[in-house]
């Protein structure tokens, strides 16, 4: 990947923003780690997964009922993975490395690779936001064009209208493709990744035998090929749904900027934290149920700049933010509501679909 460097010689925003942010954790005496709020959501979310797995094995259920319990499974493996998967594995759910490590295998629990997650998202998305051809998260999918300067193909004139079903396809296409393409080309996108120890390799392939044991083999041998189909189909698309969506909020909306580099090196004419204000937006930030289920995730500003900072400060710590990027005029995009912010992402897409090269 050609090499992209941002312009940090006058980064007067992010230093008055960290002092800021540091003389509230100390003069409030808190962590920047996770507390019993994020330990309560632990025991809570892990447990209640277990069980309703439990359930749909061992206990012949009316079928709504047990898709209804299909439902609420892929809503909980997306809750573990937006609340404890996502803090451990930015190494902010606790100051014990040992913790973090092991609470960000709830990844492999659900299907994925925390060792794959940590270089695609806390490197590379964190780093190069939104500019297209270094940040993956906008290359994932031929089937969606999701930055101005990707190639456009006829079939994005809809996609605004098949999104969601495309979006449905994400935990699948996650667990049974896209991490073996890494593993096996050593790349994500155009970047190279770190060089696995025998640890990750064993890792990679027990947690994806177990995988294949505990959501495909089991289930087939206790309820039949059929219903195990049905359900792992329906707990898949939620999932996959919720994921994609609630990470497209913070990016693909209208306000949030995109970038492109191509074969030679970049530079960003702003600070790294610039850019992250720019190429961000939050939404929701009243619902504290949603922020809840979602692990601080519609606080994405602050997140990109404070990833190791627990998402449980995050609605404090959006009081500071928002002050400052006033301050520096700066924009702070921000929806109030999911549904405005859903709206806004649909029509992003559809502007994004039209063929660029019509007037």
């Amino acid at each position: 990947m050609s090499k992209i460097t941002f312009n940090n010689s006058n980064n007067i925003f992010f230093q008055s923003l960290k002092k800021a942010v540091e003389s509230y954790f100390s003069e409030n005496q808190l962590k920047k780690t996770g507390n019993w709020k994020l330990y309560t959501k632990t025991v809570i979310l892990i447990p209640s997964a277990i069980t309703i797995y439990i359930l749909l094995l061992t206990i012949h259920l009316p079928v709504i009922i047990a898709l209804a319990l299909c439902m609420l499974l892929g809503l909980m493996l997306a809750c573990i993975g937006f609340n404890i998967m996502h803090d451990a594995c930015h190494g902010s759910y606790s100051d014990k490395k040992w913790m973090n490590n092991l609470l960000g295998l709830t990844l492999n629990a659900i299907g994925g690779n925390a060792f794959f997650w940590k270089q695609k998202h806390n490197i590379i998305h964190h780093t190069y936001t939104n500019i297209e051809g270094a940040d993956d998260d906008i290359a994932q999918s031929k089937l969606l064009r999701q930055s101005p300067t990707q190639k456009w193909m006829p079939i994005h004139k809809y996609q605004h209208v098949y999104l969601t079903l495309a979006y449905s396809l994400t935990l699948f296409m996650w667990v049974s493709i896209r991490d073996f393409q890494k593993y096996f080309t050593k790349k994500i996108h155009n970047t190279t990744l770190h060089q696995m120890d025998k640890k990750e390799h064993i890792m990679f392939w027990t947690s994806k035998v177990l995988y294949v044991f505990f959501y495909i083999l089991l289930p087939i041998l206790t309820v039949g090929p059929l219903a195990w189909f049905i359900g792992y189909a329906t707990m898949g698309i939620t999932t996959g749904i919720l994921i994609s969506y609630v990470f497209q909020l913070a990016h693909a909306v209208e306000g949030p900027e995109f970038d492109s580099v191509g074969i030679e090196d970049k530079m960003i004419e702003t600070e790294w934290a610039v850019h992250q204000i720019k190429t961000t937006a939050n939404f929701a930030p009243r619902n504290k149920v949603l922020s809840w289920l979602l692990g601080g995730l519609n606080f994405q500003v602050e997140h990109h700049l404070f990833p190791r900072i627990s998402h449980i400060h995050y609605p404090a710590l959006s009081l500071i933010v928002r002050q400052h990027c006033v301050q520096h005029g700066l924009p702070y995009h921000c929806f109030n509501r999911v549904s405005t912010a859903i709206s806004s992402h649909v029509r992003t897409m559809k502007k994004l679909g039209r063929n660029p090269y019509i007037a």
